[in-house]
């Protein structure tokens, strides 16, 4: 078993993801941010996309709707720009960071459970250009944010 748990570590050292440990089996990449809210950026130059976190739509369910914000819109970090309704709850998409919606992921209003499936590719929400990019630094690493979520959970 040891064994197999370290060939799994490799494996996802390679990929660029976080092992499960002791009960956390939400994907975290390790080449994102993450915002106490559970939203994920990548940021590329002066934009960014963002979505929400494997861990996120793990919580909330079969994702059925997702609400998307107007191209053009100007979005803060921390406030809420659109929304994610699941079979369980309706949750509001906060900003990791501020910018301007530059495109919206038209294909979430045909296909939703994109959030639930591929998180982190084909159901990414938005891309900003930047207003500011030092306020990537106010967000978690990766394995901050592991760990932040599992803490999180122990708490429920």
């Amino acid at each position: 078993m040891a064994a197999r748990f370290l060939w799994a570590s490799r494996v996802a050292s390679h990929l660029r993801i976080s092992v499960a440990q002791r009960g956390f089996s939400s994907v975290v990449l390790k080449d994102l941010k993450y915002a106490e809210s559970h939203e994920w950026v990548k940021i590329n130059g002066n934009k960014a996309t963002f979505g929400i976190t494997d861990h996120a739509q793990d919580h909330l369910g079969d994702v059925v709707y997702v609400e998307l914000p107007d191209l053009g819109r100007s979005v803060s970090q921390g406030e809420s720009f659109g929304a994610v309704e699941s079979v369980k709850a309706t949750s509001d998409i906060n900003s990791p960071i501020s910018g301007t919606v530059v495109e919206v992921n038209e294909v979430l209003t045909e296909s939703p459970g994109l959030v639930n499936t591929s998180p982190y590719e084909e159901g990414w929400i938005i891309k900003v250009e930047l207003s500011d990019a030092c306020e990537a630094q106010k967000l978690m690493d990766s394995d901050k944010y592991s760990k932040f979520c599992q803490e999180e959970d122990a708490k429920h």
